[in-house]
């Protein structure tokens, strides 16, 4: 029975995994967070993984803070790109899979077409730096069977995203006013959790490979506002506005849909509809 290390055991991928490892028998898991396992720390991070002869690692621990990425590079680079290339020499070195969590940040958002594996990056901010740096760390060291799974807009009941702050700010206020410019495609934690589940036992690579993972379908964040509110039955008036009439510390991209036919052609993955996953998370939020 292969042990399966899950860093980040607290957040909203992480927490996704472990409500399904009940149906993964043959795994034994260990989830860890920042308290129980400093990731940044390379012989510490060996230590465990040799004591609990894990053989596969899905790190889900990431510095996620976007705009306050801005001002503490460091941090964030210790832990988006450092303790990625940390995990990446333990995998080398002891033949065990890989699995990265990266995201769209890594590109400007200037694409008219969803984002292929192949499209040059070009991070537009720290966070999409740091973790546009942990994927080419990880290239580098290459360790086999392994994989950088890129995703958007993730969400879920455990943790902080945009669901939840909509449905607080949905209560507690009559009028919301959203960014409609901004396009892209919600990703339900629990269906990246499925999927990466279902394609670890068929890694089978010399190098690293690089995927993209989001629900199906395109929205802006307005739209994806306002099918919140509907699903959730919260009457709050939604006002559409420009990216310009909400300026943050870190830019982010115009454009970010992924093109998810590489993941669904190697593994056979199939990937909901947005709406259709929104739907079912939604009664978990009550």
């Amino acid at each position: 029975m292969p042990n399966i290390l899950v860093t980040g055991g607290n957040g909203q991928l992480g927490s996704e995994i472990k409500v399904l490892a009940d149906s993964y028998p043959v795994h034994t898991f260990y989830f860890t967070n920042s308290k129980e396992l400093d990731i940044t720390d390379f012989a510490l991070v060996k230590e465990f993984i040799l004591e609990n002869s894990i053989k596969i690692i899905i790190n889900c621990a990431a510095y996620t803070a976007v705009d306050k990425a801005e001002s503490v590079f460091k941090l964030s680079d210790t832990i988006n790109h450092l303790a990625v290339r940390n995990f990446a020499k333990i995998a080398k070195e002891q033949s065990i899979k890989l699995i990265q969590v990266s995201t769209d940040y890594v590109f400007d958002g200037e694409n008219h077409r969803p984002y292929l594996e192949s499209d040059k990056p070009n991070p537009q901010s720290v966070y999409g730096k740091t973790k546009l740096d942990g994927e080419l760390a990880m290239q580098s060291i290459s360790p086999e069977n392994s994989v950088i799974i890129r995703t958007s807009w993730v969400y879920s009941s455990y943790g902080s995203n945009f669901v939840k702050t909509m449905l607080r700010l949905g209560k507690e206020r009559d009028q919301l006013e959203v960014i409609f410019d901004q396009v892209g495609t919600p990703t339900y934690a629990g269906d990246l959790a499925k999927a990466i589940l279902e394609i670890i036992p068929q890694l089978n690579s010399k190098e690293v490979e690089l995927y993209h993972f989001s629900n199906e379908g395109v929205c802006s964040w307005y739209d994806f506002s306002k099918a919140i509110f509907k699903l959730s039955e919260i009457k709050v008036k939604v006002n559409p506005i420009e990216t310009f009439q909400y300026p943050t510390p870190a830019k982010r991209p115009f454009y970010s849909v992924l093109n998810k036919g590489k993941i669904k052609n190697d593994f056979d993955v199939e990937i909901p509809y947005w709406k259709e996953s929104l739907a079912i998370a939604i009664v978990k939020f009550k």
